[in-house]
């Protein structure tokens, strides 16, 4: 009956990153194409990174209620995808928030800059 709740709460989670890239234009709202293809290589960076470490019997998928069970490779949970996914969305608009703040000093997004 809990099968599903770590990726529903990454989804969540991963739809509060959305909000919060909508309001302030910090990642996929400021140049959206670059966004994409950084956020797939991050993606793909992380995801051979832990079949590395799979493969290598360094990581393991650990039994869960709280997970769907379903794996995309062995040992590789479906969840993990969605996780690294959030992790790089996170990674991007911390970056650009924190570069916002040292260079402009506010965190509100200049609305001139962003029209251009």
């Amino acid at each position: 009956m809990m099968g599903g709740t770590y990726l529903a709460v990454v989804l969540f989670s991963l739809a509060g990153m959305v909000i919060l890239d909508a309001r302030l234009k910090l990642f996929f709202w400021l140049a959206p194409v670059r966004a994409a293809v950084v956020t797939a290589a991050g993606l793909v960076f992380f995801t051979s990174w832990d079949l590395a470490g799979i493969s290598l019997g360094i990581f393991f998928r650990g039994e869960s209620a709280f997970m769907t069970g379903i794996e995309v490779a062995p040992e590789l949970p479906l969840e993990e995808l969605f996780f690294l996914t959030f992790l790089s969305y996170l990674t991007m608009n911390l970056f650009q928030l924190a570069h916002r703040r040292l260079s402009t000093g506010r965190l509100q997004p200049d609305m001139q800059a962003v029209r251009r």
